[in-house]
């Protein structure tokens, strides 16, 4: 008999989705974004200056910055005080690669936008719900500095998001929690814009492999949840962020 999947989830069904902007007051933008039990928070800070080799080119930047809070999972984690483990330094570069994929540099000026995604409980998919609160976060940020005069137009090109997939059991799941991502077979994280460009797809077989055929329907899957994500993030941006909260 074929498992039912928490709270009765079919294969190409995201979890449960939240998100709250203007989480805090002191960032340019800052959501809070859960899905299912994991929970992200994403803050964007404005910097009026570049890295020292992209100063006089007239071309802003983004980054991002990664880390799990000590109790964001069962066992106490400890800080990273001697600098950023692999693990978290692999995945805030993800980050922002996906999100720089999307900003006109030339637009933003020279400037850097920092997006700074704290996981505060991690059950699953913690890197793809960062990537789809930082997005939110980024947009907030380039409102603050439209309202202020120091943008003429947005520097976002158009939207982007992410999702999980794998393969457990011979089934294609989207949007793994960490008991299903615990036992996948296969394992996929998947970034996409709304025209549907791929920006980022990683992947791997760690207990087994896959087809062609299992491949493309992992991409299918993943792109029809994305398109359901980047919804969301558009009702979410409508109007002020002062704790507004889609679900």
């Amino acid at each position: 008999m074929t498992p039912r999947r928490k709270g009765g989830r079919k294969p190409s069904q995201v979890r449960s989705v939240e998100i709250v902007r203007g989480y805090t007051k002191s960032a340019a933008g800052s959501v809070l974004v859960r899905m299912g039990e994991t929970m992200v928070l994403c803050s964007a800070s404005i910097e009026e200056a570049v890295p020292e080799w992209r100063e006089g080119k007239g071309l802003g930047w983004v980054t991002a910055e990664y880390d799990m809070l000590p109790a964001s999972t069962g066992t106490r984690r400890r800080r990273s005080r001697s600098g950023v483990d692999g693990r978290a330094q692999e995945i805030q570069r993800l980050i922002g690669r996906v999100m720089r994929s999307v900003v006109d540099f030339e637009a933003l000026g020279e400037r850097t936008i920092w997006l700074d995604c704290d996981v505060l409980q991690a059950d699953g998919g913690t890197r793809t719900a960062a990537i789809n609160g930082a997005y939110v976060a980024l947009c907030d940020a380039v409102r603050v500095l439209r309202a202020d005069g120091r943008l003429a137009v947005s520097p976002v090109r158009e939207p982007v998001a992410a999702v999980s997939v794998g393969k457990i059991d011979s089934r294609i799941l989207v949007d793994l929690d960490y008991a299903e991502d615990s036992r996948a077979q296969v394992d996929f994280n998947v970034a996409m814009t709304r025209s549907g460009q791929f920006v980022e797809v990683q992947g791997s077989g760690e207990g087994g492999t896959f087809s062609r055929a299992e491949l493309d329907g992992m991409l299918r899957l993943a792109s029809r949840a994305i398109r359901q994500l980047i919804g969301l993030q558009a009702k979410a941006l409508v109007g002020s962020p002062a704790r507004r909260r889609v679900r």
